[in-house]
């Protein structure tokens, strides 16, 4: 089977960018990664959380959009989920076999969460994934600082993977070039 790739997008919304460790500098890398991803016409998709009302995500404020930097293009789906799993009753697996896609590439946010979650959950259910070093982010804990929990996620997850799939963590400069 030959490698087909496609750019996942998960939770780049305007919330979480204002408040995550790095978050503009991590939105201008994901805006980098996602130009050179267009100009090479590979497929992107966008997720999106939605949670509850009166909560950060609930659909339609403010702070639920997709950040202004990373608009999805016309040909791009946008993927609601309300868990950390993208693939946990989304249409993203459908997407990803029609286009007939066997490589992840992502990025986003939360680290710990949404992050961990997809990453290991693509590798689960038989696609390859690349983590992108510099693209996800997260906020402080109550134990460990952002940069360690993605310091700490970028080690765990570096080649964690099943007998036919696996993750690998690069950096986003090695990427769509």
């Amino acid at each position: 089977m030959s490698n087909k790739t496609a750019l996942l997008i998960v939770d780049v919304q305007v919330f979480l960018i204002e408040h995550a460790y790095q978050g503009n500098e991590i939105v201008k890398r994901i805006a980098n990664l996602l130009s050179r991803a267009r100009v090479l016409e590979i497929p992107v998709l966008h997720v999106q959380h939605t949670g509850k009302v009166g909560g950060p995500f609930e659909e339609g404020t403010p702070s639920w959009l997709l950040h202004p930097s990373i608009v999805p293009a016309d040909n791009e789906p946008i993927i609601r989920k309300t868990a950390c799993d993208s693939f946990f009753q989304t249409s993203l697996q459908n997407e990803l076999e029609t286009k007939g896609i066997n490589h992840l590439v992502i990025v986003g946010l939360q680290t710990e969460y949404c992050i961990d979650t997809t990453c290991r959950r693509a590798v689960s259910i038989g696609y390859d994934v690349t983590l992108v070093k510099d693209c996800h982010s997260t906020f402080d804990g109550e134990f460990l600082k952002a940069d360690q929990i993605i310091a700490h996620h970028n080690s765990i997850l570096d080649g964690f993977g099943t007998p036919n799939n696996q993750i690998l963590v690069k950096e986003s400069k090695s990427l769509f070039i």
